[in-house]
Order: structure tokens, then C-alpha cells, then sequence
């Protein structure tokens, strides 16, 4: 059976569209695969982070994730952080990264044009070598992301083989898996961007463990356009195309089955019906996460997972020590 690893930043609540651009993934991806979900809390500290906070997003993603149908009996959870061989393969694996390569990833390129890069973090830099270790730590197949997350699995596939030319055969070349719909879910009010959770403005984004009242009223604000019309068109409808894609997405319809079901609906009855079906959507979701974060089972699945993964990831690190010369 073929292994897939990813993770997920614990910054700000997990939202809808976390859970079909990733979660809604891995729950089927874990019937097929060999599966590693860790909590990302390393990269979390790119940029500055609340203690208290950041302890309890790490604890509510594990909960939301367990909620929302990713079974520990199947797929290994574990904290980045408790793995101390994350860091120490992604020095090493530092070691062999061109500045180029770096200077080339776009999503810090967009971040040093917004902020005064003395403001910036030298993690904010090299985090993308340090998602490098996370994959090839564990010998990943499939590394499932985002098309904003292409750039970095390229990344590490270079960085592996080059170590591999330089050092021989030591690591697995991952290869990137992006779904074909449903994964990037647009903010309800700019459109033109991707749902976010750490947008600071929560009405563009449903957020998983949002009330019902409050999904309602965020959908029916949602931003569409004059015509009344419901049809596919990114370009000129994107805020009808992106409510078109959530309803797709959850009711496991194609676009032109969710066009054909409201080809004669305005735009009020169809924000409804989207309504409808995210609360039905997040009503079971919901009732399992109250009874998990208020459970020990948190805790029972991150010491299990730890303890699996550990040794898998000190197996490697040593092995590419050992490549590399380091040690007695």
C-alpha cells in the first residue's frame, strides 16, 4: 500500500473549505493509502502565535479532523513538534537547498511585496525545506495539496534528488496530489480569493464549528451578481460559481448537475438550498467534536501516533547522517 503524509497549520479555525479542499480528501484517501496526518505547529510559528491560542487550535483540529470521519485506526495523527527529527533532518536538508530555489517560492515572494521584509521571519524563508523533511521523513507516495501547494512538493522532490545523486539512493520521490474539484473554495465575499482560516473577516468564510443562524446569514450575504442566473462561470460569476462548487462538492454532484437542478431557481431559493446542506452538512460534525474535546481521546491518539512515528522518522534521520558523515 502506497504512503501519504500532509499536515495542517493550527492558525485560526478550520473551515468549510479546509474541509473540502483537505479533510473531505483524506477520509477517502485513507481507504486507499498508508495515511500521516500531522498537526503542523512548527510552521505555525513562522509568523507570531498566541501560547494559549496555539494549544487550543492544535487540540480543535485534532478533534475536528476525528469529527469529521479521519479514523486513527487507519491514519496516523501526530503533533510535528513532539517529533524532534522534523527539525533535524530539515537542517541537513537546508544544507543541500539552493538560495535560488528558495527566492523562487511564490507564496513568500507575495508576503515580502506586503510586509517590510525586516518584519519577516528567517522561518518564514525556510519553511518550505522544513515541509521538505515532513514528506521525506516517512517515505510519502502522495503528498495531497492545494495548486497553491504544487510549487513546494516540486521543491521537495528536487531537493530528494539531489541528496540521492549526491549521497545515493536515500530518499522516496513524492509526487503531488491536487483534487480535481472542490479543493480551492473561494471567500463568500471577495471571490476572488481563497476561503481562508485566518482571514481576520469571518463573514467570507464558514467556519466548521459556526452555528447554524450564523452559516444562514452568512450565505444568503453571500456576494453574486445581478442577473439571477445559475450557471458555471468562474470568470464572470465568480461568487455564483464558487456557492455552484460548495453545493457540488458536498452533495457529490457535478457542476452541470448542480446547473441543470437550479437552471430555473433565483438566486434566493439556491443560496437556501446551499445553506441547507453546509448545516446538514455540519450538524453531526459538530456533535462529535463536543464529545471528543471534552474526551481523553485527544491525547490517547496524538501519544499513539508519536509513538509510531518516531521511530519511522529516527530510522531515517540516522540513515541520512550516516550519508552525510555526521556523528562518530
Amino acid at each position: 500500500m502506497e504512503r501519504l503524509v500532509s499536515g495542517i497549520k493550527p492558525t485560526g479555525e478550520l473551515t468549510l473549505g479546509s474541509y473540502i479542499g483537505a479533510i473531505k480528501q483524506y477520509i477517502e484517501l485513507q481507504k486507499k493509502y498508508e495515511s500521516y496526518v500531522f498537526v503542523a505547529d512548527l510552521h505555525a510559528i513562522t509568523v507570531p502565535q498566541e501560547k494559549e491560542e496555539l494549544r487550543k487550535n492544535i487540540k480543535d483540529i485534532v478533534a475536528i479532523y476525528l469529527a469529521c470521519g479521519l479514523d486513527h485506526k487507519k491514519t496516523t495523527i501526530y503533533l510535528q513538534s513532539e517529533n524532534p527529527y522534523h527539525a533535524q533532518l530539515s537542517w541537513i536538508l537546508e544544507c543541500n537547498t539552493y538560495l535560488g530555489e528558495l527566492n523562487r517560492m511564490t507564496q513568500f515572494k507575495d508576503k515580502n511585496k506586503k510586509s517590510d521584509n525586516k518584519s519577516l521571519s528567517c522561518g518564514l524563508y525556510t519553511y518550505p525545506v522544513l515541509m521538505s523533511s515532513d514528506i521525506l521523513l516517512y517515505d510519502a507516495d502522495i503528498v495531497p495539496v492545494g495548486e497553491d501547494q504544487k510549487q513546494h512538493v516540486e521543491l521537495t522532490r528536487n531537493i530528494a534528488q539531489r541528496f540521492n545523486n549526491k549521497y545515493g539512493e536515500t530518499f522516496k520521490i513524492p509526487r503531488p496530489v491536487i483534487p480535481a474539484e472542490g479543493a480551492r473554495i473561494k471567500d463568500l465575499q471577495d471571490p476572488l480569493k481563497k476561503m481562508s482560516k485566518s482571514d481576520d473577516d469571518h463573514r467570507g468564510s464558514i467556519l466548521l464549528l459556526d452555528k447554524e443562524d450564523v452559516v444562514r446569514k452568512k450565505i444568503m450575504g453571500a456576494i453574486t451578481d445581478s442577473d439571477n442566473k445559475i450557471y458555471f462561470d468562474e470568470e464572470n460569476k465568480p461568487g455564483i460559481s464558487n456557492l455552484m462548487t460548495i453545493y457540488g462538492s458536498l452533495c457529490n454532484m457535478k457542476l452541470e448537475e448542480v446547473e441543470e437542478k437550479f437552471k430555473d431557481s433565483n438566486y434566493g431559493t439556491f443560496k437556501k438550498e446551499v445553506a441547507d446542506v453546509i448545516v446538514e452538512t455540519l450538524e453531526p460534525i459538530q456533535n462529535r467534536y463536543k464529545d471528543i474535546i471534552s474526551s481523553f481521546l485527544i491525547d490517547e491518539v496524538l501519544d499513539e501516533g508519536l509513538a509510531k512515528v518516531i521511530e519511522i522518522a529516527r530510522t531515517k534521520c540516522l540513515e541520512v547522517q550516516e550519508r552525510v558523515g555526521l556523528g562518530r
